[in-house]
């Protein structure tokens, strides 16, 4: 499942006192538009966005056709070098409220960092892969294929996703197995300058949730997981934002904790990683970040897993084929 915030639970990250920056490429430009949404038209400035072209969206909703006077709008797609000309929009809370009930279920809010610098909301492709172009991943020994030769459900999705674009389309697995969201935070911005990422994807995975057996263990910062959800997904969240690149955060897939036992001086435990699971989908709902919810493909079919943790290629296959549904 993947959770769209816009449209689950509005919830506005900056203060009620200061405007909100809209980027528009679109109808939302028009003073015809404007008046019938907000009551009224809306103080514009001419604005670019790089690293993005467009592609027409048709549209079946009666509602906006009545209002833009199209049946086909325009969505945003990854480009490396191109520029998308539009206007940024000073919308107070009622106003994107406004905004977000007139855009299709097609569309959804994120953040863009425009070519000004300034940061504005943009209304994107509500798949979140969709749209992608360089996607670099993060994550720990799931997201890296561990006890799948084929790569894990990763190279699955570097495999596909370059095959539908060789000359443009780049997957980076840059995941490091016993990594945690922290350690991710801390590692990845050094990473991703070269690689000129449009999508990062976080595999937010079960180390987070880790319960470590000895006192010298649980004195690692990078173990306590749990309690520093939100500092590490905000990291992230800053970093993908300074390169322009959208965040997307998978939750961590479903364990047997009858099977895992003991492992590296760690407990895994069903309970911890369904907290965690929480954690982050709160996380990103909070913060109109893509939440892509992993734990039913794999939930109660131990068979899947090589040893109660980690997914055998046919697990791996099954995570694939979810991704591909709800992403792309």
């Amino acid at each position: 499942m993947l959770i769209n915030p816009s449209r689950k639970a509005p919830h506005l990250t900056v203060t009620a006192s200061r405007p909100h920056a809209l980027f528009s490429f679109g109808t939302l430009r028009d003073e015809r538009v404007q008046t019938a949404l907000f009551g009224r038209p809306v103080p514009t400035s001419a604005a670019s966005l790089r690293g993005y072209t467009t592609r027409p969206l048709p549209i079946t909703d009666p509602s906006v056709i009545a209002t833009s006077g199209l049946d086909v709008h325009l969505t945003l797609e990854r480009a490396y070098g191109a520029v998308v000309e539009g206007a940024v929009l000073r919308l107070t809370d009622q106003d994107l409220a406004a905004a977000d009930a007139y855009e299709v279920d097609d569309y959804t809010r994120r953040r863009v960092l425009l070519s000004s610098g300034e940061s504005a909301w943009a209304y994107l492709d509500a798949k979140p892969l969709r749209p992608a172009a360089r996607i670099v991943i993060v994550g720990d020994s799931i997201a890296y294929g561990r006890c799948d030769p084929r790569g894990g459900w990763a190279a699955r999705l570097a495999a596909s996703h370059i095959a539908a674009n060789e000359a443009d389309h780049r997957v980076f697995n840059l995941a490091i197995p016993g990594s945690t969201l922290a350690e991710a935070g801390e590692q990845t911005p050094a990473l991703l300058g070269p690689r000129l990422p449009d999508t990062l994807l976080v595999a937010a995975g079960v180390n987070d949730s880790a319960v470590p057996l000895s006192p010298a263990q649980s004195a690692r910062p990078a173990h306590d997981g749990l309690a520093r959800v939100a500092d590490s997904l905000d990291s992230l969240a800053a970093t993908a934002l300074a390169h322009n690149a959208r965040l997307v955060v998978m939750g961590p897939v479903w364990l047997d904790e009858e099977r895992t036992g003991d492992y590296a001086g760690l407990r895994f435990t069903e309970a911890r990683a369904l907290e965690l699971r929480e954690s982050v989908r709160t996380w990103c709902l909070r913060n109109h970040i893509d939440y892509v919810d992993m734990w039913e493909p794999l939930h109660g079919k131990s068979d899947l897993l090589v040893d109660g943790l980690h997914p055998a290629g046919e697990g791996h296959e099954a995570l694939y084929q979810h991704l591909s549904a709800v992403c792309r």
